[in-house]
């Protein structure tokens, strides 16, 4: 099957798309986008994939759903477009990295130049019906985004995996905590921040392991 995605994830990820259930998942996308309002928009479904090639990845975070709201979900998760109010849980990452490291609070939430800069901002699942959270979870998308993440432990080593709350932190069964850091803590939802969330500190921790490996760090 020829999916649409950056040329090195392809390498790796091929035998994935010639499965059976990546084949049902995608006749279901397809005809889900045919006849409801779906989001992200199509050609960004990958988008977490086309901006970060496996050879650059330094940093991983795992998210659950795209945000379900118009004109708010662009491929990687927590960001959202430029010019579109921040989601809650991305005003409270941006209060920790002010803490963290002073960085100002950013005028808009778009995310991708995290995403150019090696971080993987991955949803666990990549699509979502409009106005309806979860409606595509259990269709495919997370044995295809468990894949990913184990594919990232095997082939690479010294990343930094960045597990915020239960649902993401159950995916450390699928990483190798020998060769890469992995870093927990609450969500940064407003109903879970303040319980280990905030103080994290896992901008300034992510930026040192990546230095002490002779890695340039991410400029947040």
């Amino acid at each position: 099957m020829e999916v649409q995605i950056e040329e090195s994830w392809k390498k790796q990820l091929q035998p994935e798309f010639e499965k059976e259930y990546f084949q049902e998942l995608v006749h279901f996308v397809k005809g889900e986008y045919q006849s409801e309002t779906v989001y992200p928009p199509g050609p960004e479904i990958f988008a977490a994939f086309d901006h970060c090639p496996l050879d650059s990845l330094k940093v991983l975070i795992v998210g659950q759903d795209p945000y379900h709201g118009p004109g708010q979900a662009n491929g990687l998760c927590f960001s959202v477009k430029k010019g579109v109010r921040k989601p809650p849980s991305l005003q409270n990452i941006f209060k920790e990295l002010h803490s963290d490291i002073g960085k100002p609070i950013p005028e808009h939430g778009d995310l991708t130049h995290w995403a150019d800069q090696g971080v993987m901002l991955l949803n666990a699942t990549l699509t979502v019906r409009a106005h309806s959270p979860g409606s595509h979870q259990k269709y495919g998308w997370e044995e295809f985004t468990d894949k990913v993440i184990e594919t990232v432990s095997g082939q690479k080593e010294g990343i930094v995996f960045l597990l915020w709350g239960a649902f993401a932190q159950k995916k450390e069964e699928l990483i190798d905590h020998t060769k890469h850091l992995i870093l927990k803590s609450a969500h940064p939802s407003p109903f879970s921040a303040d319980r280990g969330f905030f103080g994290n500190r896992h901008f300034s921790k992510t930026n040192d392991y990546l230095k002490s490996r002779g890695v340039r760090d991410i400029e947040w």
